[in-house]
Parts: structure tokens; sequence; C-alpha cells
């Protein structure tokens, strides 16, 4: 977790999210695309919401009733995508 720049632990919910701003609707979809890309490879798919140009990611595996190192990986793959 302390090797993530920008994501939060929510102790409550055992998830971490992260909120990301762009300068358009269309990078901030494009990002999207991107990371459901990235999701669909890992088996593992994020929750996530849209505002023109802000996308929030919130990741937590479900069905091991928090946080896992899947949701580490997908967070790590999803900062690279922003290199």
């Amino acid at each position: 977790m302390r090797s993530l720049d920008g994501w939060t632990h929510d102790q409550a919910a055992d998830a971490i999210s992260r909120v990301f701003k762009f300068k358009s609707f269309s990078e901030a979809f494009g990002f999207m695309t991107r990371v459901a890309l990235e999701a669909q490879k890992a088996d593992h798919h994020p929750d996530w919401s849209n505002n023109y140009d802000t996308v929030t990611i919130s990741l937590s595996t479900h069905d091991a009733g928090g946080l896992s190192p899947k949701d580490i990986a997908l967070a790590r793959a999803i900062d690279k995508l922003l290199d």
C-alpha cells in the first residue's frame, strides 16, 4: 500500500480508492477504456464512477471479503497508464 501514490485506504470498506482528474470528458473516458482493458486481463473489475472530467476508482476483492493482492496489482497497472 505504501508504494501506491495517491491511493487511500478506506478501513470501513476495506478498499483502496483514488480520484483522477482530466482535462476533458474525452480524456477521462479514454482512461476508463484503458483501465477496462487492464481489468479484463486481470479478471478483476473496479467499482468506479465518472463525472465529466473526473474518474473515481475503488478496488476491493469482493469474493475475498476486502482488500487483496489483486487490488494492489490492479492499482499499480492503473497508475502505469498515467505514465
